[in-house]
């Protein structure tokens, strides 16, 4: 199916020569009003969830643990990494302003893959909390101290900028061929490369090597965790404890296969496996940007009794004075800090 022509927004805001026009989900383009339904949703839902999380870790002093801290930087990376990528995907579902320039497509795709390898490391700095909180407990708050937190986070910043950073610059340096149609729903790196005049070889290669490694290391460090803490738990807790536990850790590795599995697929199959329907490959690759920025909240957040607690707290120190007069046994807004 060719893809509509650009509106007269899009001759507007991006010069001819340097204007790429995104196709949204090859093949499906008749469905695309349907399709970003599904898309909007979970958008709304990904800025409601994670801005709610922000503002209750934020407003209730108990919750400022290394715990809290990670999901805090995990639900920032969310937003950015979907609002980097949700907003056009719907004018393009909705308008059709499929037009984009290629300052902010590389913009696009820095983002969405820095930030992507970014939210992979703090996912293993999280299951390297979970580890020490269960297995060496006493010692929690000594190890993970604040300064040792921001360090954390700085590293998993700096790995995604020294990644990332390469590939970008490789790609700027590429002619693109006309027409400029990239057959994606938004900038994705590979998708990009096909429009490449010159030799890729370098920039398909180093983008297929970082992904491996990122997602097969990081994969690694997290099942390593979590089968520690499942042996410390079968070893030493209650059959309610280990229930509990199993929950758990089942939710997020859960969350984390909808990060990993998709993505990589996604990668892998624009490499080698372009006999496959393109919509699939587009597909799972905006499964794995959506779902899981959408989820974390859910999952992370409002399953977490301190982070339900610490809702209630907030809610009852904000309402209005009326509603308090007289001496009230609710809510003092004193939480007690404890190991998660």
């Amino acid at each position: 199916m060719t893809l509509s022509g650009p509106t007269l927004l899009d001759h507007i805001l991006y010069p001819p020569q340097k204007k790429l026009h995104l196709s949204g989900i090859p093949g499906l383009q008749h469905l695309h009003h349907w399709i970003s339904i599904p898309f909007c949703i979970m958008y709304l839902v990904t800025l409601a969830g994670n801005s709610t999380l922000l503002c209750v870790i934020k407003a209730d002093p108990s919750l400022h643990l290394p715990m809290f801290l990670f999901l805090s930087m995990l639900a920032v990376i969310d937003l950015v990494m979907s609002t980097s990528i949700t907003p056009k995907m719907l004018s393009i579902f909705w308008f059709r302003s499929t037009a984009i320039s290629l300052d902010a497509c590389l913009t696009q795709m820095y983002f969405v893959h820095a930030f992507s390898v970014m939210e992979s490391g703090l996912l293993v700095a999280m299951a390297f909390d979970r580890y020490v909180a269960i297995c060496n407990p006493l010692r929690y708050l000594s190890i993970l101290t604040s300064p040792v937190v921001a360090a954390i986070g700085l590293a998993t910043l700096l790995r995604a900028v020294v990644f990332m950073s390469p590939l970008t610059f490789q790609i700027c340096r590429l002619p693109l061929c006309s027409p400029a149609v990239v057959d994606h729903s938004y900038c994705e790196h590979m998708a990009v490369l096909r429009l490449a005049c010159g030799d890729a070889t370098f920039s398909n290669t180093y983008s297929l090597s970082v992904s491996t490694y990122v997602g097969s290391f990081d994969s690694l460090l997290i099942a390593l965790s979590y089968t520690l803490i499942l042996r410390a738990v079968l070893s030493l807790s209650s059959p309610q404890a280990r229930k509990k536990t199993f929950s758990t850790c089942g939710s997020h590795l859960c969350v984390m296969a909808l990060f990993y599995i998709p993505g990589l697929l996604s990668m892998y199959m624009e490499s080698y496996h372009q006999e496959l329907p393109p919509h699939v490959q587009v597909l799972l690759a905006n499964i794995y940007l959506l779902i899981p920025p959408a989820f974390n909240p859910l999952i992370y957040g409002i399953r977490t009794k301190q982070i339900r607690d610490g809702a209630r707290r907030v809610i009852s120190r904000r309402r209005p004075i009326a509603e308090r007069v007289g001496p009230s046994p609710q809510g003092t807004g004193l939480g007690v800090k404890s190991i998660p």
